[in-house]
């Protein structure tokens, strides 16, 4: 293989990007002030003191409601392409193929309501 100009400027740039990148990171760590004091470790809370722990267990359900929040998103972002390319389409056959996706798409919701994984369970208090 053969080094020329193309390949010189592609590497510069790769390094040019991870300085920019980590530049700012380095010089943070040596011209910051750094300070010892008790309350820089605290999480902020308002200008209140915390209670408790700072790390909070959160139920499974809202991480079930941000899988699912995830996958219809990423769902509905292959909309978009069909969306530009619907107007030119001849035919209905974009039409059923997406009738068929948005079909599935509604059984799932069906699905998950059935289950219930949309009803938000009572808060246990002890």
């Amino acid at each position: 293989m053969q080094f020329d100009w193309l390949n010189f400027a592609i590497l510069l740039f790769l390094f040019a990007g991870l300085a920019f990148g980590c530049l700012p990171v380095v010089l943070s760590l040596f011209l910051s002030p750094k300070s010892k004091a008790k309350d820089l470790s605290l999480p902020y809370e308002c200008g209140i003191n915390p209670l408790g722990s700072a790390r909070v267990n959160f139920g499974i359900n809202y991480y079930f409601y941000a899988l699912l929040f995830l996958a219809f998103d990423v769902d509905v972002l292959y909309l978009f392409p069909v969306s530009v390319v619907y107007a030119n389409s001849p035919g209905w056959t974009l039409f059923w193929e997406l009738a068929v996706f948005l079909g599935i798409l509604g059984l799932a919701v069906v699905y998950f309501w059935r289950k219930g994984v949309f009803t938000w369970p009572r808060r246990i208090s002890f």
